[in-house]
């Protein structure tokens, strides 16, 4: 039997990511038309807690498990809106591999630019863009998924380990 770590006591799961958006309307077309996360609730704000005027839609789109994907549409405060890079951020949902293929299948019927069918041994993946410029990540897990990610037998801490070591060797001049 694997014995699994679980979240300190008081940590129940994860309610919701917050993310800023370009638009509401058109971040609602893609979560929830196209991926089908229903908008589950719009709080419009109009001063921060500090007392700070502010014009503010905060929305949030409800997954399956009941946790959240939010934005925050703030026309007022400046922000950067640019074609993240998957390594400097990403939002993978999980779906299972019949959902996936579907996706991918009406993700190029609508003329989407679609990455994948990406294999990563534990996950297969697909991968779009959504209009503020966040990739986002479909995963289903694999058979071997469990294994893969069971922290007492494989190995992570060892990996991470070796990584830490291996950055603190110093630069060959060369």
């Amino acid at each position: 039997m694997t014995t699994t770590k679980r979240a300190p006591a008081g940590v129940k799961g994860l309610h919701h990511n917050a993310y800023r958006c370009r638009d509401s309307e058109e971040t609602r077309r893609f979560y929830e038309d196209f991926l089908g996360l229903p908008l589950a609730a719009a709080l419009e704000l109009g001063e921060t807690k500090t007392g700070r005027a502010c014009e503010v839609l905060h929305t949030f789109f409800r997954l399956d498990d009941g946790s959240y994907l939010a934005f925050f549409e703030a026309p007022e405060m400046p922000f950067e809106f640019k074609e993240q890079h998957d390594f400097d951020l990403h939002i993978a949902l999980e779906v299972d591999h019949d959902h996936l293929l579907a996706m991918k299948a009406k993700g190029e019927a609508l003329g989407l630019p679609v990455r994948g069918v990406s294999d990563h041994r534990f996950i297969e993946s697909i991968y779009f863009r959504d209009p503020n410029g966040y990739v986002i990540e479909l995963a289903a897990r694999t058979a071997s998924h469990d294994a893969a990610t069971d922290e007492v037998t494989n190995g992570a801490r060892a990996t991470l380990d070796a990584w830490q070591r291996g950055k603190s060797k110093p630069e060959k001049n060369g």
